[in-house]
């Protein structure tokens, strides 16, 4: 049975985020500024431009401009330091969960909680596989980091992150000016809505557009529209429920899409904010030629929907059409939303 985090004294435990890149020094850079003893463990590429300027710095939308010295973080490539962590927080993409899930089990201490800030719905079950006895919980990022520059992140658009409840107070622990945490027994739920809205990392990433540029175009609105309510007839096939990321029910969300822009534009300034320069991560991953989280996204409704009986077509021709991004040598090609219907 696993116990409460070793809290560590005045300054909390002290917190590994393992695989920092946007999102793990966005977050973990908040909480050392905020006095959290935090150790980010991740690729030299993220980590020694951090040492090599002595800072780290944190922008986002609201006007937020921080600066983090290194000193007041411990950086490390190596996973041997998951061996001093009381709480783990995993931010690798999908397809690394299994490696940092053995990482986790060679070194991290049992008491030491693990929460996984990942996209996709089963992160959570492989590393409770991996990490028997241990608190192991899901949580959900509503916002989008980008890099702006070597060792500068930048926080794109709105929300706060949630985590599986349980026990040892983690939400407080996690949480520091500019970061809010909080618990909800409905972390699943939360997930698949959440899924549901990451289905649009895609379309960006293949569209070429911000995703400010890409909202307020209406044929491509559409296409998210069509995409999600596909999605939501997949699940609701395997009896799975969704909650949303914004104010209103998910089952609304494709109706708004396809709203006249003016109107869509009023109503969307209210429920969630969005820099204009905000792409998703995986149109980053997609520029810098990384492996991108299309299976855990479009895969992971299209193997649904076959299972269910459920046509999938926009997923689908989404998925090939990403496959077929990722291995384009020399400039891409910009898709355009009639490219991805069949």
């Amino acid at each position: 049975m696993a116990s409460d985090p070793d809290t560590g004294g005045s300054r909390g435990p002290h917190i590994v985020v393992a695989g920092a890149g946007a999102v793990g020094c966005f977050s973990g850079g908040l909480l050392a500024a905020a006095g959290r003893r935090v150790t980010l463990l991740g690729r030299p590429a993220v980590l020694t431009p951090i040492n090599a300027q002595g800072a780290l710095r944190l922008t986002d939308y609201t006007g937020l401009d921080l600066v983090v010295a290194a000193d007041n973080l411990a950086l490390s490539d190596d996973p041997v330091c998951l061996g001093a962590a009381d709480l783990v927080l995993v931010t690798v993409k999908s397809g690394a969960t299994a490696g940092i899930a053995s990482e986790i089990a060679r070194h991290a201490p049992a008491h030491a909680p693990v929460v996984s800030l990942q996209n996709g719905v089963d992160n959570r079950a492989m590393l409770a596989d991996a990490l028997p006895g241990r608190d192991v919980r899901a949580g959900m990022v509503p916002f989008n980091v980008i890099p702006k520059a070597p060792a500068h992140f930048h926080r794109a658009t709105s929300g706060d992150i949630r985590i599986g409840a349980g026990p040892g107070g983690l939400s407080a622990w996690l949480s520091a000016p500019h970061l809010k945490v909080g618990q909800t027994p409905d972390i699943d739920a939360v997930q698949w809505g959440k899924l549901l809205v990451n289905l649009a990392n895609a379309l960006n990433a293949l569209s070429g557009l911000t995703l400010h540029e890409q909202l307020l175009n209406r044929d491509w609105r559409r296409l998210m529209a069509d995409q999600m309510a596909e999605a939501l007839t997949v699940l609701r096939a395997q009896g799975l429920r969704a909650v949303s990321t914004t104010p209103l029910p998910v089952w609304t969300t494709p109706h708004i899409l396809r709203l006249p822009t003016p109107v869509f534009r009023r109503l969307a300034a209210s429920m969630l904010t969005i820099d204009a320069t905000a792409r998703t991560s995986m149109a980053y991953d997609l520029m810098a030629r990384r492996k991108t989280e299309i299976d855990a996204l479009q895969g992971r409704i299209v193997a649904m929907g076959a299972a269910a009986g459920v046509a999938t077509p926009i997923a689908a021709a989404v998925l090939a059409a990403m496959r077929d991004a990722e291995a384009e040598e020399g400039p891409r090609r910009p898709r355009a939303p009639q490219d991805l219907r069949r």
